[in-house]
């Protein structure tokens, strides 16, 4: 049952008057002795401590591998889904923190607090990150997931506990975020703060590729499956009053990462019940549910511009999965790449660095950042373990195996 945009909005009146209140900032820890300016870009991923979230900046070489430069306060919390037993993925998502390239921003969920939090990024030294104005309320409980559209001048987050669906902003580079009006829609999802998952939790929001459409991932319940929802995005930025949703194929169940299919209208789902779906959104009869065989939890995935592969990640089995995509949406299984056993391989994304795609692969479970050359299809090698805990424990930055989350890139233009 969907809430009214009056009786949610009551609700929000109420719980946002603690919930916004930014966390003094605690400025920057540096995590090396020499920020390299001549970088490529820079990678950044959230530490979700329920202390204090901080962003993890690490440049990237020329080379594509990557050097730890700093962390920085985010104003907010992190916090952990509640899920027995523990463990990483603690926010049941991907997309807790995203860059625009376009926009030279970066945004990150504060799921502990209830806020997002902008940042400029220097795009001469990117790791340089600055706040623009201070975190502001998302609106809802639990924010998990956030979406830039191609410019970068507004930002759309998912709520997904108690009070659960989405809301977007403008992007202003001085002033930082403000509410648009005519965006704050509920999903209806009987959750609890924090989410209550991973079955059942709101797990990924993009924007389609024309940007006329907001889309948000909703895992099922078994054996219920579960949906995308769909929101229409008007010239004004506004949104349809509700959100169409759309099934999974059959044997699809708990659609979890959203990566566009270029030039289709249409998405790669990752699946954790069978292995990964592709949603035909144009109309037709081109869906499917793909199983990958001894799968855990497929759930991650990114999309390669030089392999014209997709690339997807598995908590459980700590395998890179290469798929490739047809023009007819026919999706088949190029290779698999195997990362150190119980690392579980989470969030990632991929940039083109001198002519060349690399994906970064946050492992929470030895602590690292896994570095993949994507040579050509079907020929991903492995470059670069960067280790996190060493030097966030030299500089005094808190980390955990199970709160480490997110991972964007963003590469000077």
């Amino acid at each position: 049952m969907q809430l009214s945009i009056g009786a949610l909005a009551s609700i929000l009146a109420a719980s946002s008057l603690v919930s916004a209140v930014p966390l003094q900032r605690r400025g920057t820890k540096m995590m090396t002795s020499k920020t390299r300016f001549d970088a490529a870009g820079a990678v950044y991923f959230i530490t979700n401590e329920p202390s204090e979230n901080m962003i993890i900046a690490a440049s990237i070489n020329s080379d594509g591998t990557l050097n730890l430069d700093r962390a920085v306060s985010t104003g907010g919390h992190g916090a952990h889904g509640i899920t027995d037993p523990l463990g990483p993925d603690a926010l049941f998502s991907q997309g807790a923190i995203k860059a625009s390239a376009k926009g030279q921003v970066l945004a990150t969920v504060n799921p502990g607090s209830n806020t997002v939090s902008l940042f400029s990024i220097d795009p001469k030294t990117p790791t340089n990150i600055q706040p623009l104005g201070d975190p502001i309320s998302s609106e809802g409980e639990f924010p998990m997931s956030l979406a830039f559209n191609s410019d970068g001048s507004r930002l759309c987050v998912l709520n997904g506990g108690t009070v659960n669906g989405v809301i977007c902003y403008n992007v202003d580079k001085k002033n930082g975020l403000s509410a648009m009006s005519n965006t704050l829609r509920s999903l209806g999802l009987n959750q609890t703060t924090p989410a209550t998952g991973p079955p059942g939790t709101a797990s990924h929001l993009v924007f389609s590729e024309d940007g006329k459409q907001l889309l948000a991932s909703v895992k099922g319940v078994p054996p219920n499956p579960g949906m995308i929802a769909v929101w229409d995005v008007a010239d004004d930025g506004s949104l349809s009053a509700d959100f169409k949703a759309v099934a999974p194929p059959s044997g699809g169940l708990l659609p979890f990462s959203m990566t566009i299919v270029p030039g289709k209208n249409a998405v790669l789902s990752t699946d954790p019940g069978i292995g990964f779906d592709v949603f035909d959104l144009s109309g037709g009869n081109s869906s499917s549910a793909v199983a990958i065989d001894g799968q855990s939890a497929t759930c991650w995935s990114s999309f390669s511009t030089k392999t014209g592969n997709f690339y997807l990640t598995d908590i459980g089995t700590s395998i890179v999965t290469e798929v490739n995509i047809d023009d007819n949406l026919k999706a088949s299984i190029v290779k698999q790449y195997p990362q150190t056993n119980g690392s579980s391989t989470i969030d990632n994304d991929i940039a083109t660095v001198n002519g060349k795609d690399f994906m970064y692969v946050l492992a929470p479970g030895t602590q690292s950042v896994e570095v993949l050359s994507l040579d050509a299809p079907g020929k991903a090698q492995h470059v670069q373990s960067l280790q996190i805990s060493g030097p966030a424990k030299a500089s005094g930055v808190t980390i955990s195996t199970n709160n480490l989350q997110g991972m964007t890139a963003f590469l000077r233009q």
